[in-house]
């Protein structure tokens, strides 16, 4: 795939979908007009027919109305058509914004955040210029969650790598990918439907379970149907049958109020329900090769049939519960054939079926929604690689590693390696060199890799590893906590874990920063020292050149790196690029001079 080929294929997709809507559009407009045409014909038949014959007239007219609704339900399916084409070129004009660097006004996923995170709020993964807002696709809340957990807790390999196939093998289906979540956006499933059907699902059926009442009902239509057919033929009194009709209200209306709870509680689901169906056809007829794929279509199978076949039946019960909305229809289904009770009996006959497989329904959903939003990445960003997995801990070896919320124009990447245990690798530099955007580089890609996403470099050897960072620290007033508290609060965090011998792989950016500089030496050297006894293996960013020192004392622990400045006459050059050795350049006096500062000589 060329480096131009994503926006060159949501460019043909924008145009096709563009032409295909306005012929849509044309056919509505012609529908509109045949409607208003077979109406003024069939009124205008019908008259002259009716002074003719009055069968003749009954004929047109019948033939009119059949004519005039099946031009409806035409314009109905072409009306859906309409609205799909349109969140498919919804979707297409947004991928192309995305790939200008224009997706801010996505869901940003805010209230995923954490309030305290070994790594969240360090590596913007929620909020406005997120690393979520940059990758999610899904539109459902189970969805929506479920990616929000995938970046807060590393998956196992093994499910990494299923993932990995998985994105590998729908990537390149950009097509069924789009129809799909076109298919999610029309009426977004929520938590609350799955939790209203998990409610009604664990509820014991308590009306209308004794085996003798399907018996009972038909016994029941029987006769009221020929007491009907028996007064219509005169055999049966109209006061008589009065009396009777009053008789099967009373009867339909008492045991019909056992039904209500049940429409009433599921009613309110259909739409979403809808969605659900819909999307899961679309899942379980496409032929897949991938193992999570393929144990994604079995997951929701019942005695052998498809998933959406089951919510098929479902919504069938529930719109034939829907007929009591016309009174005049309500009054004759449910006074002569019991028509709620038979609703009420084919819902336990349902749930007794299904109750088992119904949360697989929304965990199919979410993972196939998370397996789009990185099969969307991966499309997206086709020079990304698919990252390895070491068993060894710890390693971590990446070729041209980048942070992927820069855009390719203006990102730098470096090599970076870093293998074994008891390791420090400490970088030095200049203000804006670019010591903390490589760190986020680092535990970006991590948290990328075991998310089952490709990452932001050529290439990259890691172990399964639990990141824990230091980095962007603020006060919160509502604990009373100031910043550096706030900071030693992590710290303490951190120096725990590495306690506990947990494989971790440690960030840390100017720590202790809230405290004075002779300090903060001594605790930032006293923190690396321990860390070194520990085994743990932390990079971290320092302006304090003084405790690269320490290399003398741990020559195959701790490795010096930097990032430094040029500087031409007044003007300050940053490359970017990470290099071995201890920074000798800074720029600090000179940034000072430039906003007016005035030091000595």
């Amino acid at each position: 795939m060329q480096p131009h080929a994503p926006t060159e294929r949501y460019q043909r997709e924008r145009d096709t979908q563009n032409t295909y809507l306005h012929t849509l559009l044309k056919k509505r407009n012609r529908f509109g007009w045949l409607r208003l045409a077979l109406i003024i014909l069939t009124i205008i038949l019908a008259i002259q027919a009716f002074s003719v014959a009055v069968i003749l007239g009954i004929f047109c007219l019948v033939a009119g109305i059949a004519a005039f609704l099946i031009v409806v339900s035409i314009d109905v399916t072409n009306n859906s058509r309409i609205a799909h084409t349109q969140k498919l070129l919804s979707i297409n004009e947004e991928e192309l914004q995305v790939l200008q660097g224009n997706y801010k006004q996505r869901f940003a996923g805010e209230a995923f955040a954490p309030g305290h995170h070994a790594y969240a709020g360090d590596l913007d993964l929620f909020g406005t210029a997120s690393l979520y807002q940059y990758i999610n696709r899904c539109t459902s809340e189970q969805g929506r969650h479920k990616l929000a957990q995938n970046f807060l807790s590393p998956l196992s390999v093994e499910n990494i790598k299923d993932r990995q196939t998985a994105v590998i093998e729908i990537a390149p289906l950009l097509q069924w990918r789009q129809h799909f979540q076109a298919l999610m956006v029309q009426t977004p499933v929520s938590l609350a439907t799955q939790r209203v059907t998990q409610a009604w699902l664990a509820e014991e059926a308590r009306h209308f379970t004794h085996k003798a009442w399907p018996g009972l009902i038909n016994l029941y239509s029987v006769l009221t149907v020929a007491s009907a057919i028996a007064a219509l033929l005169g055999f049966i009194a109209p006061g008589v049958f009065s009396g009777l009709f009053v008789i099967y209200l009373i009867i339909a209306t008492t045991l019909s109020g056992k039904a209500t709870k049940a429409y009433t509680q599921l009613n309110g689901i259909v739409k979403e329900i809808n969605t659900l169906q819909q999307a899961m056809q679309w899942i379980e007829e496409k032929p897949f090769k991938a193992p999570l794929l393929h144990a994604l279509q079995q997951s929701v199978k019942t005695k052998g049939e498809n998933g959406h076949g089951q919510i098929k039946k479902l919504k069938a019960i529930l719109n034939r519960f829907d007929m009591r909305l016309n009174v005049y229809v309500f009054i004759f289904l449910n006074s002569f054939l019991l028509w709620d009770v038979r609703q009420m009996l084919a819902l336990n006959k349902w749930r007794q079926q299904n109750k088992a497989q119904v949360n697989a329904w929304f965990e199919l959903i979410a993972e196939m929604e998370v397996l789009n939003s990185l099969a969307t990445l991966h499309f997206n960003q086709p020079q990304w690689s698919w990252p390895q997995f070491s068993p060894v801990h710890f390693t971590y070896e990446g070729a041209a590693i980048g942070h992927p919320l820069l855009e390719a124009s203006q990102r730098i990447t470096n090599d970076f390696i870093l293998n074994g245990t008891a390791k420090v690798a400490l970088i030095t530099g200049s203000n804006m060199a670019g010591k903390s955007t490589f760190l986020r580089s680092l535990g970006v890609n991590a948290v990328l890799a075991q998310l089952g996403a490709p990452v932001c470099a050529r290439q990259l050897l890691l172990s399964p590893v639990q990141v824990m960072s230091s980095m962007r620290i603020a006060d919160n007033l509502a604990e009373n906590t100031s910043t550096f508290y706030a900071e030693l609060k992590k710290l303490k965090a951190i120096i725990e874990a590495v306690e506990t011998g947990k494989p971790l792989f440690i960030l840390l950016d100017e720590v202790l920063r809230g405290t004075n500089s002779l300090d903060r030496h001594i605790g930032l050297k006293a923190l690396i020292q321990q860390l070194i006894r520990k085994n743990a293996v932390a990079v971290i960013a320092t302006h304090d050149v003084e405790v690269a020192k320490l290399e003398e004392a741990y020559p195959n622990a701790l490795t010096n790196y930097h990032f430094d400045v040029q500087v031409a006459g007044e003007e300050l050059y940053f490359d970017y690029k990470l290099k071995t050795g201890v920074c000798t350049s800074l720029n600090a006096s000179l940034l000072m001079k430039k906003i007016g500062i005035e030091l000595e000589n």
